[in-house]
């Protein structure tokens, strides 16, 4: 009898599991369309005007498709995402994404392809892809990327597969230990210049193959015909500084190459996708520099000519007021001492001491011209009288 009640608890137990999927199915129904095997689930959410990725789907997918929607990668999502730990491969293109935050694919370490083309991406943050240990292939194209460097990829141990066509880059930096197989960078506006050296270093020392070579160009300066990987740029010609931080390789400001990619600038040599203008390389400041020196120049040569001039202005500002005695004011002067010393204010004085005083004080020598001398007149002004 005991075996007989045992065999009877397991179709019970059967029919309380399906009840509970089936509940759980009902509540939480999945709307993708998805194919289950024994090892893949695969899910396809592919043109169906989607804002968010849905959170119907099987937590156990391993392969989802979401391209040909609106969905912006929004932390909503990014959460979402973070569910499906087995997934492998993801692909977002042809979506509203603008811009790749740190973290944003933080938790698929078992990611292997991820497809982000098509996209609007201009901005991409150095740890955006931080977490994906296993991603082998990745495809950045027709995006808006107009700044990037090999350091955004140093997490990716084993990423082998980097598609960057027709971007906005005109520099790409790239660390001796970048490793990949395969690199495409076609239909970018390339800039041909000491910037773009640690790039074509890579690419001539390294075993990566540059996928179609002859439309990777240097738009700038005049090379429309040479490939980036044929350009001739010279490490002698440019001058290469390592800083504590970061290995990178900088230009300096006087090299001919870059000198020349700003005398070919023409609004028509950078083009984007679908024929869109790109953005145009930023115009140099040695204006600014040639102002600040006439700047320099022309307040040294006044501050000089000021203190040259200075003294002669001082003394013509002194002198300005002085004058000659006319023969009015000698007559007015003497009616002005006369009352002065009369004997109604001068106090036991004879007539004949005024009259004898008058005379010491008016009598003029035989070289003296009748007039009263200015000790503040130069000697060399009465010499040229």
């Amino acid at each position: 009898m005991i075996p007989l009640r045992s065999n009877q608890k397991a179709p019970n137990m059967k029919l309380y599991l399906l009840v509970i999927l089936a509940g759980t199915l009902f509540l939480n129904p999945v709307t993708a369309d998805c194919n289950i095997t024994s090892q893949t689930v695969v899910c396809e959410e592919s043109g169906k005007n989607l804002f968010n990725i849905s959170v119907n789907l099987f937590q156990n997918i391993t392969k989802l498709s979401l391209k040909k929607n609106n969905i912006t990668l929004d932390n909503h999502d990014k959460e979402i995402l973070g569910r499906f730990i087995n997934l492998t491969e993801l692909h977002l293109n042809e979506n509203n994404i603008t811009v790749l935050n740190n973290n944003s694919f933080y938790n698929l370490k078992n990611l292997i392809t991820l497809d982000i083309s098509n996209n609007c991406i201009s901005t991409v943050h150095k740890a955006a892809f931080s977490g994906l240990n296993q991603l082998s292939v990745l495809n950045l194209s027709y995006n808006m990327i107009v700044q990037l460097d090999s350091d955004t990829f140093t997490s990716l141990e084993n990423l082998s597969v980097l598609n960057l066509q027709y971007n906005f880059l005109k520099y790409f930096h790239v660390t001796s230990s970048f490793r990949l197989i395969k690199i495409v960078l076609a239909g970018n506006p390339w800039i041909c210049s000491c910037d773009l050296l640690d790039l074509h270093i890579w690419l001539t020392t390294s075993n990566v193959t540059l996928e179609n070579e002859n439309n990777t160009r240097c738009t700038l300066p005049n090379m429309e015909k040479i490939s980036i990987k044929m350009a001739a740029i010279q490490p002698a010609d440019c001058k290469t500084e390592k800083t504590p931080s970061e290995n990178t390789v900088t230009s300096t400001p006087a090299v001919n190459l870059r000198s020349r990619a700003s005398a070919a600038l023409t609004p028509n040599n950078i083009t984007g996708n679908n024929g869109t203008q790109a953005e145009l390389p930023v115009v140099g400041k040695s204006w600014t520099f040639l102002a600040g020196v006439l700047g320099f120049v022309l307040g040294t040569t006044l501050l000089i000519f000021t203190a040259v001039k200075c003294p002669a202005w001082y003394h013509y500002f002194i002198s300005y007021h002085h004058r000659r005695l006319e023969e009015n004011d000698s007559e007015m002067f003497e009616q002005e001492f006369s009352a002065d010393m009369s004997p109604s204010s001068v106090s036991g004085t004879s007539s004949a001491e005024l009259t004898v005083t008058f005379k010491k004080v008016h009598a003029f020598g035989d070289e003296e011209d009748g007039f009263i001398e200015d000790k503040y007149i130069d000697v060399y002004v009465n010499e040229e009288r």
